[in-house]
């Protein structure tokens, strides 16, 4: 599959061109999201704004841009599709803007090699465990079951494939690690929409 980045630049919104290993971030309503938002929270860290994380393979508009992600299992599927028009839905997109083109190839190939794994959610056990240990990584180490990914455990394995990691071991690494780690490094990472949902004429 050729990939073709572009210059990196903030583009106004409606004009949005994906690429390949821009990050997307989600939040939405819901108990679930709620729950993971509450116990990947480090004790003492500031609210955290995101439960979801899934990386762009093939770029492309807004409307065409294909992405992996796991929910359920590791799917790759159109990400306006999934989170468009009707979807109550906060996604915030970011830009690596240090990786090269062969770094992007890794990326996709690796997030790809998990299309069609089953989503773990005993992983989402091993969190809370690690919670109580005031955010510890270790029953998450111990648990391993690394043929069964979370979303952000899919992100993290790809991009550290890249050499490339959020500031947490790759197996440690939550939606919220990913979102901390992005939006303080603006210069490595470029935020090309809000959390907002994609349809907000304001985005």
């Amino acid at each position: 599959m050729a990939i073709k980045p572009t210059r990196p630049r903030m583009v106004a919104a409606m004009n949005l061109e994906l690429e390949p290993a821009d990050i997307f971030l989600t939040r939405r309503g819901g108990i679930g999201s709620w729950a993971i938002r509450f116990f990947t929270r480090h004790i003492g860290e500031s609210r955290t704004e995101v439960s979801h994380v899934g990386v762009v393979v093939e770029g492309g508009s807004l409307e065409r841009a294909v992405v992996v992600e796991s929910r359920g299992r590791a799917k790759r599927h159109l990400l306006f599709r999934q989170y468009g028009r009707k979807r109550k839905t906060d996604v915030a997109i970011y830009r690596p803007l240090h990786l090269s083109y062969e770094d992007r190839e890794v990326i996709v190939r690796a997030a790809e090699k998990y299309v069609g794994k089953e989503y773990s959610y005993f992983k989402i056990l091993l969190h809370l465990a690690d919670w109580v240990l005031q955010g510890a990584y270790v029953f998450r180490r111990l648990g391993g079951i690394n043929d069964y990914p979370m979303c952000s455990w899919l992100v993290a394995h790809a991009f550290a494939k890249a050499g490339e990691t959020f500031g947490v071991p790759p197996g440690a690494a939550s939606p919220d690690d990913i979102w901390d780690y992005v939006t303080a490094h603006p210069e490595k990472y470029e935020m090309l929409h809000r959390l907002a949902p994609l349809a907000d004429p304001k985005r």
